[in-house]
């Protein structure tokens, strides 16, 4: 049943204010949901990825799909969503502000900097993206940390235990905020290309090919969105690009987060300093781009996943 309408104010009265449309909660709401079933689609193989980044000397010598074999026989089929719990607090949180952020950070570029087309784009996805990672990254540093545990060897108990962990042994609040800089120097270009190419292949769809790609949107008929699997195929291809540019200092941010958990962690104090390591002892397919292939299988989906359901989660929350 519809609300009824607020009644016209009498004469010489003020208008009735307008009622709160919390529109910058219902994107927050958005977001997160997208983020949450995009990382819950793949979360077995971002563990495997962390494992094979880091060089975890139980799964070194394999590769990626020996791993996803060897995890379950080694620590149950549950060792494959290790730290994803840590991953759930994180993401909410992270999904919704990356998603809400881009959305605002667009129309500022567009109003306060008169920009727009493909430039306020990436420009508003690099910095939403830096956004939500300084926002979440201790979260991010604490799943790390509980993802390259292995059965038996097990450093932390939990999240909470992980947290106190870090904060007593490794300087504080500081000691959160190991790997930062790879983290905002990689995601810049990484949530850049990834609105952008998502942005861009949207509008040249709705543009051009309108009738065969688009439909009208549940909550607003007025407006055109993409087809569902359009969609899923739009974010695949924004992912797949997005990682391999920025990919290399993925791997550098994760052999900082996991600090003294590695064995050489004092090689791996700074960025430059971990990626010269890196390079140095394991060269470019073996080091700075060492489980791409994964990364592939496993950051297409998730992107296809997170754009996908915002999309739909817009409408749905009558945000269009």
């Amino acid at each position: 049943m519809a609300a009824p309408a607020a009644a016209a104010p009498g004469p010489g009265l003020p208008p009735a204010p307008a009622r709160p449309d919390f529109y910058w909660l219902r994107s927050l709401v958005a977001g997160g949901v997208a983020g949450c079933c995009a990382k819950s689609t793949i979360a077995p193989l971002d563990r495997v990825k962390i494992l094979l980044q880091a060089h975890n000397h139980h799964y070194k010598h394999l590769g990626v799909f020996s791993t996803l074999l060897a995890v379950p026989k080694k620590e149950g089929y549950l060792g494959l969503y290790k730290g994803n719990g840590a991953m759930m607090i994180r993401i909410f949180p992270y999904g919704a502000i990356q998603f809400m952020a881009f959305d605002q950070y667009k129309k500022l570029v567009k109003q306060k900097l008169g920009i727009s087309g493909h430039v306020h784009r990436l420009m508003a996805g690099s910095m939403a993206g830096i956004t939500a990672v300084i926002c979440t990254y201790p979260l991010d540093m604490v799943r790390a940390r509980l993802a390259f545990q292995v059965k038996g060897e097990h450093k932390y108990r939990g999240i909470i235990h992980a947290f106190k962990t870090i904060y007593t042994m490794e300087g504080g609040f500081t000691g959160f905020y190991r790997g930062l800089m790879p983290a905002i120097v990689g995601m810049a270009p990484y949530a850049g290309l990834s609105f952008f190419t998502f942005g861009t292949l949207k509008n040249i769809g709705l543009t051009h090919a309108a009738s065969l790609l688009g439909r009208p949107s549940l909550d607003n008929p007025d407006v055109l969105v993409l087809k569902t699997h359009v969609n899923l195929l739009c974010g695949g291809i924004a992912g797949a690009i997005a990682q391999t540019v920025s990919y290399p200092l993925d791997v550098t941010r994760r052999r900082m987060q996991l600090g003294t958990v590695l064995p050489d962690s004092e090689k791996c104090l700074t960025m430059v300093q971990t990626l010269k390591y890196i390079y140095q002892n394991h060269g470019i397919r073996r080091g700075l781009y060492r489980g791409l292939s994964l990364n592939y299988i496993r950051c297409i989906p998730s992107q296809a996943v997170a754009f996908t359901t915002y999309e739909l989660m817009k409408q749905f929350l009558h945000l269009n």
